[in-house]
């Protein structure tokens, strides 16, 4: 009955580690949508985070309607 606690305890620690990541991101006016799935996958990429500066100014991003190009419509 080992395996289904250390599954347990690991889904626990992967979302409180995205929420973490979430809010941290935030603060450092980083992509929080990348950081919250790095830190679900890789709760340890927290640290990184940590670690990283804060930016002067939100990343600009991109709309997928943005990629498509004019021409490509009918």
């Amino acid at each position: 009955m080992v395996a289904p606690e250390l599954i347990a305890i690991w889904g626990v620690t992967a979302i409180a580690a995205a929420v973490a990541g979430g809010i941290l991101a935030n603060i450092k006016n980083r992509d929080y949508s990348f950081w919250i799935a790095m830190s679900f996958l890789l709760p340890p990429a927290l640290v990184v985070l940590l670690l990283l500066p804060r930016l002067k100014e939100r990343p600009v991003r991109i709309s997928p309607d943005d990629e498509v190009d004019s021409s490509d419509r009918a």
